[in-house]
């Protein structure tokens, strides 16, 4: 029964795998380069600041200046389209108000698809929490705040995500904090896996004051997707404790 309704999707075309970044994959990912997403965006990003080392990937955020903007930042993205199952990272928050740290999944319009994302932010101004959220044919007001015990910037926590055709559930350090089951707010479309951080000196209101001194890095440790009636990818994996 997993196994159709995985099909189902459109379009996916990843499988289950793990991802403790020994090094970085280039057959799985692609790294953002030499753009930026539009005016609200004041860094560009850069190859230069993805760095892998002793098993940890590190997105960088500097003052180096690079094309229109004054900063530069780090994005990295699957190549391939992932549908139903458990989205999973191990990771650590950049600092200051103003960045964003993220860990999601996306499609939209540049893959020829509608608009559909599944989202973990944290916001620099409070790393006592994280935002989830989700987009359905690019609308969006899903957000909710979810505690961090200890701060996402002081250690590693674990973020994940279980999407199914008819659910979408959300973890942090292996607690569910978000059910979702109303359809008018489940995406259906298959995403690439996203990891990035990024900074405004616009969106003040949902990000805070930019605020930057000096270089800031999110660390991440491990990614995993299990696809719905895989094996689970680690053994503390969320996706072990629903099967």
């Amino acid at each position: 029964m997993s196994f159709s309704v995985a099909h189902a999707q459109q379009g996916p075309t990843g499988q289950s795998f793990i991802d403790t970044f020994k090094t970085l994959d280039s057959a799985r990912w692609y790294i953002s380069d030499g753009w930026n997403n539009g005016a609200h965006q004041n860094c560009t990003w850069t190859k230069n600041n993805i760095k892998v080392d002793n098993g940890h990937l590190q997105l960088t955020f500097n003052n180096t200046p690079l094309k229109e903007r004054k900063f530069s930042c780090a994005e990295i993205q699957t190549k391939q389209r992932f549908g139903y199952g458990t989205y999973e990272v191990r990771m650590k928050a950049a600092d200051i108000s103003g960045l964003n740290s993220a860990f999601f999944s996306f499609i939209g319009p540049v893959d020829k698809s509608p608009h559909d994302e599944i989202d973990f932010e944290i916001l620099g101004k409070n790393l006592n929490e994280v935002q989830v959220n989700q987009y359905i044919s690019a609308k969006g007001d899903n957000e909710k705040l979810v505690p961090v015990p200890g701060g996402a910037n002081k250690a590693f926590n674990d973020y994940a995500f279980v999407w199914e055709k008819d659910r979408l559930r959300f973890y942090v350090n292996g607690k569910m904090v978000q059910d979702v089951t109303d359809p008018a707010k489940l995406p259906s479309h298959s995403q690439k896996i996203f990891l990035s951080l990024w900074g405004t000196d616009t969106l003040t209101d949902w990000m805070g004051p930019f605020s930057y001194t000096t270089p800031q890095t999110m660390t991440v440790e491990r990614v995993a997707f299990t696809a719905l009636g895989d094996k689970c990818q680690f053994p503390t994996s969320v996706a072990c404790k629903l099967q």
